[in-house]
């Protein structure tokens, strides 16, 4: 039992030393880059504590390191290295099962510093705009999934709501940006256009996800069903993206956006039909 976890603890420390050593080599100079070589160091360090332990030695887990390292280049390093909390708790707990036995509190302090260096670690420009980010998503997820729910019932045929949703979209999304960057430039940032840019490319980006069912599915209310479905995936993956990335509670953010966004469509799908009913729409 012992053994298992002084090999446990050292995979561990080796699978950890290759990402933090990737991730230093992959940003400039500068104060995050000394922090996680130092942090890899330490990390080789422990590994070499539990070699000399165990007498063998451990491969790290390449999957594992290739997972961080494609969260890092698409999400970026503060996402990242919040996500990898989770493992730094775990080594933890692995050492509290073995400090009794071995003199490892340095080490244990070791992996605490970590996680406090982590939590301030990264300013990365990803997060610094990410109020532009959510700003561009909160307004497409609650306008066009509440138009698409109207439309649904006024005009009873998919293509005709995906032309209209696509073009409300658009024009949304441009109106957005110019919001965004009055907006921006008023509150003294340094980039209004950068800011404008996030806004408007997360608008659009979640227009097309959102109309994608209306083109290639043939059922009206199918196509409506895949929509809000898709709308709650957008909100939990960036709801936990952010909440992750800044260290904030993430069922309380995800609740409140979805029951606004299906609250909206749920309105807009009662006024698509008062509509129809009313003026006897027929497309």
């Amino acid at each position: 039992m012992v053994e298992d976890l002084i090999l446990k603890a050292q995979k561990n420390e080796i699978t950890e030393y290759k990402i933090y050593s990737y991730l230093s080599k992959k940003i400039k100079e500068g104060y995050n880059k000394k922090i996680l070589k130092k942090i890899a160091d330490d990390e080789l360090k422990h590994y070499n504590f539990w070699k000399r332990l165990s007498k063998k030695d451990v491969k790290a887990n390449f999957l594992r390191v290739y997972w961080y390292i494609f969260l890092a280049t698409v999400f970026g390093l503060s996402f990242t290295l919040k996500f990898m909390e989770n493992g730094e708790n775990m080594a933890v707990k692995i050492y509290n099962g073995l400090k009794n036995k071995y003199k490892i509190n340095s080490i244990i302090k070791d992996e605490r510093v970590h996680e406090r260096r982590l939590l301030n670690l990264i300013k990365e420009e990803k997060i610094e705009y990410a109020g532009s980010i959510v700003l561009g998503l909160n307004d497409a997820l609650v306008e066009l999934t509440g138009a698409l729910a109207g439309l649904t019932f006024a005009l009873q045929n998919a293509h005709i709501v995906a032309i209209s949703g696509f073009i409300i979209g658009i024009a949304a999304s441009l109106s957005m940006a110019a919001s965004g960057y009055l907006s921006s430039k008023e509150g003294g940032e340094k980039n209004p256009l950068k800011s404008a840019l996030y806004t408007g490319i997360a608008y659009v980006i979640t227009v097309l996800l959102l109309i994608a069912p209306y083109v290639f599915l043939h059922t009206l209310y199918l196509a409506l069903a895949s929509t809000l479905t898709i709308a709650i995936l957008i909100i939990a993956g960036y709801t936990f993206y952010i909440t992750t990335a800044k260290n904030l509670k993430f069922w309380r953010r995800f609740l409140e956006m979805t029951i606004i966004s299906l609250t909206v469509a749920l309105i807009t799908f009662s006024i698509g039909f008062l509509v129809r009913r009313w003026f006897g729409i027929e497309v």
